[in-house]
């Protein structure tokens, strides 16, 4: 058997099978003519399994492996890591395009940020960007080896739970722009503290600091301004200073904003959408998309898979925020369903996840916002709060104790704020009420 480690000369033979088609799988089901088909390791599966057969089919252009015992095949390619394999692939196509990339981390609002500047950018340009939040260091590669040669611009949203991760991340993407929606404490099992959390967002200014780029910062965002200084910057936000300037004109329950005496109605639920919106603004002035062209996009985007939604069903009315938790995302989404909510407010709210030794503070101090913004209708899920819980609310182990009560209580007449991390999986009792 012949085996390929990963040289230059390897790397480079793989990317002609790529550059065919520009294509690459990492599904065995999945095999379009022509792709790359990268053998990944995970928990429940091994791609290695399938990798030989995959080669025998003639589907493929060629296949990464890294088990190091298959049969050798003329297009198999055997390799140390397919994974590490996969992002050295997708470094080489980089190096090799010749486009701007915008790179988008931070603590919230990320992915809508992404999608936002996506939907302005859209209309002027031919561009690829991150798919639902396939952010981290398998879905970052993916998505630049979804350029092809006609494609003009690149979006990436940048993930991360440790640090060091986006500094990786952006020797990969090579972003010549960046954007920073905010740093607040979210997974801080992974990195520590707070201040580890600051130290891993600013590796992506960092990087276009080294890179001499441009950033767009929220003027509103003391610690952002403070990071960003002395990197060339456009900034946005309600501050007169900003280079962008917009005020909010309601979020009742979709945010409505006045930007350059033109109101934009969106359809995205609260007030801390502002930052997220008017990020795709600046980006989209940077870039010189026709003024209509911004207002179009941003009030055609409708958000999905459960962030900032606002549903009617035939029983109540719902704000759907539950893809995250944070105790800034939590904190935001409260205060802003106080302002729109009446005495027919019910909160469900779900565990916080990943923060560590301040998991317990953290939810008593949402406790404490709660009933300081009087709310008496509220209902908790999952063991930390629980733990946290005064017992003056209705406390439930998990979401199937709380369908089971819903199933027997009927809720109706409500507006309720729906928020909680995505493994506690609010999003099953949507259909109930």
């Amino acid at each position: 058997m012949t085996a390929f480690f990963l040289t230059m000369k390897t790397l480079e033979k793989i990317y002609q099978y790529y550059s065919e088609k520009y294509l690459v799988s990492t599904d065995s089901r999945k095999i379009e003519k022509g792709c790359v088909f990268v053998a990944l390791k995970g928990e429940h599966f091994d791609g290695n399994d399938f990798a030989y057969q995959v080669a025998e089919e003639n589907v493929a252009a060629c296949v990464i492996a890294d088990r190091k015992n298959l049969p050798h095949h003329e297009r198999l390619f055997i390799v140390e890591d397919s994974l590490i394999t996969l992002q050295e692939l997708a470094k080489l196509h980089r190096e090799k395009c010749n486009i701007p990339i915008i790179g988008i981390t931070g603590t919230n609002g990320k992915t809508t940020t992404k999608e936002l500047v996506a939907s302005v950018l859209s209309k002027k340009f031919n561009l690829i960007y991150t798919q639902g939040n396939f952010n981290n260091h398998l879905g970052l590669p993916l998505t630049i080896l979804r350029i092809k040669p006609d494609t003009e611009m690149a979006v990436v949203e940048m993930g991360a739970n440790h640090q060091n991760e986006i500094a990786h991340l952006c020797t990969i993407a090579k972003p010549d722009f960046g954007i920073i929606t905010n740093i607040g404490k979210a997974h801080l099992e992974g990195f520590g503290s707070f201040e580890g959390v600051v130290k891993t967002k600013n590796e992506l200014y960092d990087f276009i600091r080294s890179k001499k780029g441009s950033l767009f910062v929220n003027h509103d965002n003391d610690l952002l301004m403070n990071l960003s200084k002395n990197i060339d910057s456009q900034t946005y936000g309600k501050d007169n200073n900003a280079n962008i300037k917009a005020d909010i004109i309601s979020s009742n329950p979709y945010l409505c904003i006045n930007w350059d005496d033109t109101e934009i109605k969106t359809n995205l639920v609260g007030d801390y959408n502002f930052e997220n919106v008017m990020a795709a603004i600046s980006v989209g002035q940077y870039f010189n998309v026709e003024k209509e062209l911004i207002i179009e996009a941003l009030e055609n985007y409708t958000p999905t898979n459960n962030r900032s939604q606002f549903i009617k069903s035939d029983k109540n009315e719902i704000v759907m925020d539950a893809y995250n938790a944070n105790p800034v995302s939590m904190s935001h989404a409260i205060k802003n369903f106080r302002n729109i909510s009446s005495e027919n407010a019910l909160l469900i709210l779900g565990d916080m996840r990943e923060l560590g030794n301040d998991s317990e503070k953290e939810h008593k101090t949402i406790i404490n916002l709660i009933n300081e913004l009087h709310f008496d209708n509220v209902m908790l899920v999952g063991q930390e709060f629980k733990k946290a819980s005064d017992n003056n609310f209705l406390s439930f182990i998990n979401v199937d104790d709380l369908i089971n009560y819903i199933n027997q209580n009927k809720i109706s007449g409500k507006k309720i704020l729906i928020k909680g991390s995505n493994s506690i999986h609010l999003e099953k009792i949507i259909n109930i009420l």
